[in-house]
């Protein structure tokens, strides 16, 4: 009898409507392509209705609104959230202070933005969540998780084993869709930025 398979579509919300702009926590608009954007996104999923899934999503509302018009409802987790900015949420990146973000672009793994929390944070959080999902039930169907570019990197590089500091070399496009499946107790990238 073969291992059970799970299925988990990792999705970063669709485009947003601020530009330039410091948004981790921070709640923004989302730009008018939501709908063909929504529109591509589904067709890349291959969730038969009949078939059922399990559905989470960061509380960020670029989330939860994109969650809701793909599966209906979703489960909020914390865990799913974007890095926190702390001082620098809300604010354009070509206004931050120099002398506060040259050493961040240095070493955003372990240097925190003021009042902020590091990549290496939000990867512990994001693990702690991807960590739980194999105790699901594989037969209840996939698992999509609707979270944010940061989060997603810092997953594939637990699952990939590679150097959090490189995890920005991958690209994860807005209303992209990355699947992870996990078997024999461990995961497997199937997909990025598809």
């Amino acid at each position: 009898m073969a291992a059970p398979l799970l299925d988990v579509y990792l999705i970063r919300h669709t485009a947003v409507a601020t530009p330039g702009l410091c948004y981790g926590h921070h709640d923004v608009g989302l730009a008018d392509s939501f709908a063909d954007e929504v529109a591509a996104l589904q067709a890349k999923l291959p969730v038969a209705p009949d078939r059922g899934y399990r559905a989470f999503t960061s509380p960020s509302s670029r989330c939860q609104q994109l969650a809701h018009t793909v599966a209906g409802s979703a489960t909020p987790d914390e865990r799913l959230r974007e890095m926190h900015f702390g001082a620098w949420e809300n604010r354009m990146w070509n206004e931050l202070p120099e002398a506060e973000l040259t050493p961040w672009m240095a070493d955003y793994v372990t240097v925190a933005p003021p009042a902020g929390e590091t990549f290496q944070q939000l990867q512990d959080r994001a693990t702690e969540f991807l960590a739980e999902l194999p105790q699901l039930s594989p037969e209840a169907g996939p698992v999509l998780v609707f979270t944010h570019g940061g989060v997603i990197r810092a997953m594939l590089a637990h699952c990939l084993g590679y150097p959090l500091r490189n995890a920005f070399q991958v690209t994860i496009d807005f209303a992209s869709v990355t699947q992870l499946t996990h078997q024999h107790g461990r995961w497997q990238v199937r997909t990025v930025n598809r």
